[in-house]
C-alpha cells in the first residue's frame, strides 16, 4: 500500500497549511524581530527579497530605500534581517572591536566558503585573514608599483595605437585592473590589455555574474548544483565570455596546485611575507594548519580576491574618469596640479608623491564616493551580544545591513581638499592614482554620448549595475597641453 493511500492528500493538505500558517503567525507576531517597523510580506518571507532581486533584477536595494522613507531609520527588511538607514550608526556597526559575524546567507552564494572573504565565523575570518595582510600592505604595494606603471604603460601604448577611433573605455579600463590583480595576486599577467577588444567577453560576463548571485541567494541548490558541472563541458558549450571566465578558473586552479606541489616537495621556507611572489606562496609559508593550506582552500582564496579586484576597481576608474572629461575646469586644474609636480622631476611620479596632491586626492575620493564598488549591504551580525540603535535593542546573532544609497550629487573633487589623508592605501587605491595620473595627463577624451546611465548605479549585481553596460565610449587624442 502506498503512503497516499495511508494518508489521503487532503490531510497532507491540511498539515501544510497548518505549517504555513503557523510560521507566518510566528514570524508576525512571535519572532524576537516581530516589534521591528517594515512590509508584512518581508516579514513573512525571503521570497519579498527574491522577487526584487532575480525578477526585477537586483531592485531590492532601491526597495530597501523606499521602505525607511516609509517606516523609518531602521526596518525589518527579512524575517531575520534588519537594516538601518543613518550614517551617524556606520562605525558602530563596522568597527573593528568586537565580534562580528557576517551573514552566512548571503555569503553562501558565493560558493567559496573556505576563502577568507566569505568566512562568515569572526575567528575563522580572522585566522584566514592574517596571512594576507603583509601581502596586502602599503609597503608591499609600494614595493610593487613598477608592475602598475608597466601596464599602464601598455594601456597608453595601446590607446596610442587607437587615436583618432572611438575605444569603449570602459573595456579597456577592465582589462587593465583584471592585469593588475592577477599579476599582483598570481604573478601571471594575462594580458587583457594586450587583446584586440581588450577581452569584452570577459568583461560583459564579470557584470552580468550578479544575475547569479542573486538566484543562487534564493534558490540553495542552485549552487552546488552549478559548482559540479564539469569544468571542460561548460568551456565547450558556453558562448565566448564563458569559455573565457571558465578558462581563467581552470588556470588558477592549476596554478595553485603547482604551486601547492612545488611548497611540498620543497624544503625552502620564505622568512619574509612581503617578498612572497604570489598571495599562494604568502599562505603556504604561513603559521596557518596544514588543513588550511589545500589546494581546495587556497583556490577559494584566489578566485574569490581576484574575482574582488576586477569590476570594483575599474568601475570606480570609469567613473572618476567620465566625470573628469564631462567637466573642463575640473579636469583642467587637476592637470595643472599634475604639471607643477612634474616640474624638476624625470620620470613618472610614485604612489607616494600622488598621494600628497590634494586635487588629485579629492578626484579619488569623490569617484569612490560616487561609485563606492559595491552596490549590495554587507549584513554583519553580532553572535554574543545585543546592539542598541536609538530607543531599539537589536537581539544578538541579528544580521544588520547599510547600504550606501547612490546621491546623485555633483562630482566635486574640492570637497576633500583640507580632509584628513586615508593612511591605508590599498592595491584599488594605488592603481587609481597611477592610471588617471597618467591618462589625464596624456589622452583627450571625446566621451561619445555618455552620460549618467553608464555610470550611476540602477541595479544591484553585488557591483554597481549601470543603465547601460555596454561602456563609455571616447574618440582617443593625444593631449597637446
Amino acid at each position: 500500500m502506498s503512503f497516499l493511500e495511508l494518508v489521503p492528500w487532503q490531510t497532507l493538505a491540511t498539515l501544510a497549511f497548518v505549517y504555513l500558517a503557523s510560521l507566518v503567525f510566528y514570524r508576525l507576531f512571535l519572532h524576537p524581530l516581530a516589534r521591528f517597523p517594515g512590509p508584512k510580506l518581508a516579514a513573512i518571507t525571503r521570497y519579498y527579497e527574491g522577487y526584487h532581486d532575480v525578477v526585477r533584477n537586483g531592485q531590492y536595494t532601491f526597495r530597501i530605500a523606499e521602505m525607511h522613507k516609509q517606516y523609518g531609520p531602521i526596518v525589518r527588511i527579512s524575517p531575520y534581517e534588519l537594516h538601518i538607514n543613518d550614517p551617524s550608526y556606520y562605525e558602530k556597526l563596522y568597527r573593528q572591536d568586537g565580534r562580528w559575524n557576517k551573514d552566512d546567507w548571503a555569503y553562501d552564494a558565493f560558493g567559496a566558503p573556505m576563502s577568507s572573504i566569505c568566512s562568515v565565523d569572526h575567528d575563522l575570518h580572522k585566522r584566514r585573514r592574517a596571512p594576507l595582510n603583509p601581502f596586502f600592505s602599503k609597503v608591499n604595494v609600494s614595493r610593487r608599483q613598477h608592475m602598475i606603471q608597466e601596464l599602464v604603460d601598455t594601456l597608453c601604448e595601446r590607446l596610442d595605437r587607437l587615436q583618432g577611433s572611438t575605444v569603449n573605455i570602459s573595456t579597456a579600463i577592465s582589462a587593465f585592473t583584471r592585469d593588475v590583480a592577477t599579476d599582483f595576486v598570481l604573478g601571471k599577467n594575462y594580458h587583457n590589455l594586450d587583446n584586440e577588444n581588450f577581452g569584452a567577453d570577459m568583461t560583459n560576463v564579470l557584470q552580468s555574474s550578479g544575475a547569479i548571485w542573486r538566484t543562487t541567494k534564493h534558490v540553495r541548490f542552485l549552487g552546488p548544483l552549478m559548482k559540479s558541472l564539469p569544468m571542460d563541458w561548460i568551456e565547450k558549450t558556453g558562448d565566448a565570455g564563458t569559455k573565457a571566465f571558465f578558462g581563467f578558473l581552470k588556470d588558477c586552479l592549476q596554478t595553485t596546485k603547482d604551486i601547492v606541489s612545488s611548497h611540498t616537495s620543497s624544503s625552502t621556507k620564505a622568512t619574509d611575507d612581503t617578498q612572497h611572489e604570489t598571495i599562494i606562496h604568502a599562505i603556504l609559508h604561513s603559521n596557518l594548519p596544514a588543513p588550511e593550506k589545500t589546494v581546495a582552500r587556497i583556490n577559494d582564496e584566489v578566485g574569490t580576491i581576484t574575482g574582488a579586484a576586477f569590476e570594483t576597481a575599474a568601475q570606480s576608474i570609469r567613473t572618476i574618469l567620465y566625470h573628469l572629461y564631462s567637466d573642463q575646469d575640473i579636469l583642467a586644474r587637476l592637470r595643472a596640479e599634475l604639471a607643477i609636480a612634474h616640474q624638476g622631476g624625470d620620470g613618472q611620479l610614485a604612489i607616494s608623491d600622488l598621494e600628497q596632491l590634494p586635487f588629485l586626492n579629492g578626484v579619488i575620493r569623490e569617484g569612490l564616493r560616487l561609485s563606492p564598488g559595491l552596490a549590495t549591504r554587507l549584513a554583519r551580525v553580532a553572535p554574543d551580544r545585543d546592539l542598541f540603535y536609538n530607543e531599539w535593542r537589536i537581539p544578538a546573532g541579528t544580521p544588520v545591513g547599510m547600504t550606501a544609497f547612490p546621491e546623485p550629487k555633483k562630482f566635486i573633487p574640492q570637497r576633500w581638499i583640507g580632509e584628513a589623508k586615508t593612511s591605508d592605501k590599498t592595491l584599488a587605491w594605488a592603481e587609481m592614482y597611477i592610471v588617471v595620473a597618467r591618462l589625464v595627463q596624456r589622452f583627450d577624451l571625446q566621451l561619445q554620448g555618455a552620460g549618467p546611465k553608464d555610470v550611476e548605479c540602477v541595479s544591484d549585481q553585488f557591483i554597481i549595475g549601470t543603465a547601460d553596460p555596454s561602456g563609455i565610449r571616447a574618440i582617443v587624442t593625444r593631449y597637446q597641453g
